[in-house]
């Protein structure tokens, strides 16, 4: 009796054996469906190879965005929340919130460049006999219009108020509703557009602006500049023991003749993040004292006697610090995502609060230390900056192909 006892759990043991070395295969071959399915899922495959088959004939691209960016379709009303690349049809409207850019390709090959706050229609987009035509209407913000590889053969019209702006080819215009004065403002800084207002037709070119307001055109002149910002300098570090000196020059055409200054602790200057605001500033220089430790955004446009005012200059951050530290900050965790065209979603983690800088491009790390940040660049690396409010940094040399980033 013993003995076939132990026969009996030997035999036992067989059968379990084999079926948890079973069971342990089934497992793992789900986890990798399972993983592999969602890693599909959350780099949008399925809806990516969807809008393929679905986009519509002639319809616009939304090939780069960052921030919030909505379309609202024209034929089912429907707004959607835009996360990859996507088209857009004649009828379709795109809204940019506050920290919301987006750039879209349009049929004939030009770039619309939609900056934050703005709401743009696509009227049309149709390609006939050859040609094509693009139509779009700015009903608030502002948009950049580039045009370098136009045909004769394209009709690019941009509606803003009562004015319609066909655009030349070869041309690299800004177009702008002015709420504070009702009207639009036109500005071209290469090429020329002709503006139909009220069937008075004017052509704008290269370095001229004019506005409209109430049905009318105001006479063209030279295009203002924004104000060159000499101090503090990009990404700057202050110690909250000195006073910050704003320094800058008058733009080239020199004809500014009063300067509006804004500082904030948001890169989109909502208004909620504006801590100082000075307009009509005439000297070239403003001193502020006791500003606390942390992050800020400054930017400056130029007013001329005529009444134009220039386009934001680019921000410019600065760190108020409390002392010089020589603490590295650590970051790892590195993901890259190629989404095309140059463009790639890097993601990684570091010290929570800390700003990263890549490739031009900012963000503040999360509470849990992750940062997403999207950059352009036709370089196959991009240089890594991450800092905080103590004045402790780091450099890494990110490479977007081996996702290895080196400390510089």
């Amino acid at each position: 009796m013993e003995k076939k006892y132990r026969k009996f759990y030997v035999d036992w043991w067989q059968i379990k054996r084999s079926t948890i070395i079973g069971g342990a295969a089934i497992i793992v071959l789900l986890a990798i469906l399972g993983g592999g399915g969602w890693w599909l899922w959350r780099n949008d495959f399925f809806l990516a190879k969807q809008d393929l088959t679905e986009m519509p004939k002639d319809a616009a691209r939304i090939v780069s965005f960052e921030g919030d960016v909505r379309i609202i379709r024209a034929a089912t009303r429907e707004t959607i929340l835009v996360t990859r690349t996507t088209y857009v049809s004649a009828g379709d409207t795109i809204q940019t919130q506050t920290d919301g850019r987006a750039q879209v390709r349009m049929i004939d090959g030009s770039t619309l460049s939609i900056r934050p706050n703005s709401t743009v229609v696509i009227r049309d987009s149709a390609s006939i006999f050859g040609g094509t035509n693009v139509r779009v209407s700015l009903d608030d913000g502002q948009i950049n219009v580039k045009t370098p590889d136009q045909t004769e053969q394209t009709e690019n019209v941009v509606e803003v108020q009562e004015s319609e702006n066909r655009v030349f080819a070869q041309t690299d215009a800004s177009l702008k509703i002015n709420e504070q004065k009702n009207g639009g403002e036109i500005r071209i800084s290469r090429g020329g557009v002709e503006t139909n207002v009220g069937g008075e037709k004017i052509v704008i070119q290269e370095n001229e602006f004019a506005a409209v307001s109430n049905g009318k055109i105001t006479p063209k002149e030279r295009l203002l500049d924004a104000p060159k910002q000499v101090a503090p300098t990009n990404s700057e570090q202050i110690s909250s023991t000195s006073d910050v000196s704003f320094r800058w020059q008058k733009p080239e055409s020199n004809s500014a003749v009063s300067f509006h200054l804004q500082i904030a602790k948001s890169p989109f200057f909502v208004a909620d993040a504006v801590i100082i605001e000075r307009e009509n500033l005439t000297n070239q220089i403003f001193t502020l004292a006791n500003l606390a430790p942390g992050t800020y955004y400054w930017r400056l446009r130029a007013s001329a006697e005529s009444g134009q005012t220039s386009d934001w200059g680019e921000p410019f951050k600065f760190t108020v610090i409390k002392q010089i530290s020589s603490q590295t900050l650590e970051a790892g965790e590195w993901q890259v995502e190629a989404v095309g065209g140059g463009i790639y979603l890097v993601n990684g983690r570091t010290q929570p609060g800390a700003t990263v800088r890549i490739g031009g491009r900012e963000i503040f790390a999360a509470a849990d230390g992750s940062f997403r940040l999207q950059i352009s660049t036709k370089s196959p690396t991009a240089a890594v900056e991450i800092n905080d409010e103590r004045g402790n940094r780091s450099r890494y040399n990110l490479n977007l192909t081996t996702v290895k980033a080196v400390r510089q």
